[in-house]
């Protein structure tokens, strides 16, 4: 509890920071940073990395489900980096995207329209232009989008309330648009197999307190929140093989599947289609909670999703997770899955 209090208000400080214009908030000193870098270099030798272009999983889903309403298409857009992008897998159908619209699809039973502007190794400085992207004359505006980003910009090191300053614009111009926002927080980067001590703690610790700042910023900008630091730190760590793709970095297709089957109930509830009730359920750890202590708690539980209340409080809830639809079942027929 102590360590997830100083969570809560280092990352209040963050988030004020970014409201506020400011700049970074210092949570390492020189000589860790120093050996940071080094680890950082010796670990880029075995990570790697991949430069595969990811699948365009861009299209129509659930198109049979048009045949049965006169409702329109639901409209589902991606930003963010890699991980939003889907790269380390090869067939669009495996891609976090395709798998939330396919989701998507079958539980509105209406087709989901489903365009992705996400580019791999984006930090939040780019959110800017793929907001104009989402957003540009001629396009509808997507009912509901979904951002993933903040790796990158724990690896380079952009001062943290940098990182959350252009993280809640883009959330506050698409909700102005009228769109439902749900952001997936950084990814505990400490569960990267060939990252060692010490910078194995130092990552863990850096991009969960990115994590909590960020879910403040989204929280008071209009939108809703999903941990995925925690939820694919363990199951990472104990499935490596499994849950990370063959350049031991992006996740493989059971890892974005873990992580789009997390998001899905919040995608759903952000729209009011998910059964459960917006009401915290005691026995299940939710419950109101000032917003710097839901997002320190979030970032440290993943799946855990955090939902503006009546200010200052916010609402963390563990929605019950279900099984995904394959992708290859729903997907559009102009997309090879």
């Amino acid at each position: 509890m102590p360590m997830t209090m100083s969570r809560a208000r280092v990352a209040r400080r963050i988030a004020t920071a970014a409201a506020f214009g400011g700049g970074g908030v210092g949570l390492l000193g020189v000589a860790t940073v120093g050996v940071l870098l080094t680890e950082v270099r010796l670990a880029r030798r075995t990570v790697g990395g991949s430069s595969d272009i990811p699948p365009c999983a861009d299209g129509r889903y659930g198109a049979a489900f048009g045949h049965r309403t006169d409702r329109p298409p639901l409209r589902l857009g991606f930003l963010g980096d890699s991980t939003a992008a889907g790269q380390g897998v090869h067939r669009a159908s495996q891609t976090p995207g395709a798998l939330l619209a396919s989701g998507l699809a079958a539980l509105s039973e209406l087709p989901v329209d489903f365009r992705n502007v996400a580019l791999p190794g984006a930090q939040s400085d780019d959110l800017e232009r793929q907001v104009e992207l989402m957003l540009a004359v001629g396009t509808e505006v997507p009912d509901v989008c979904v951002i993933m980003i903040g790796a990158n910009d724990v690896t380079h090191r952009i001062p943290p309330a940098q990182s959350v300053r252009h993280l809640a614009e883009a959330v506050r111009r698409l909700r102005a648009a009228g769109c439902e926002v749900v952001v997936g927080t950084c990814p505990d980067l400490g569960s990267v197999e060939p990252v060692y001590q010490p910078l194995r703690w130092v990552a863990r610790r850096l991009s969960r307190q990115l994590a909590a700042a960020q879910t403040i910023g989204v929280i008071e900008s209009g939108g809703r929140t999903v941990s995925l630091g925690d939820l694919l730190g363990p199951e990472f760590e104990a499935r490596p093989r499994e849950l990370f793709g063959p350049d031991n970095y992006h996740p493989s297709a059971e890892g974005y599947a873990t992580a789009a089957m997390a998001v899905l109930p919040t995608l759903c509830a952000s729209l009011g289609l998910w059964p459960e009730e917006e009401r915290p359920e005691p026995a299940r750890g939710e419950g109101l909670l000032p917003v710097e202590q839901a997002a320190a708690e979030a970032a440290s539980e993943g799946g855990t999703e955090v939902t503006a209340s009546r200010a200052p409080w916010a609402l963390l809830k563990h929605r019950r997770r279900r099984q995904l639809p394959t992708a290859e079942t729903t997907g559009p027929s102009t997309v090879t899955p």
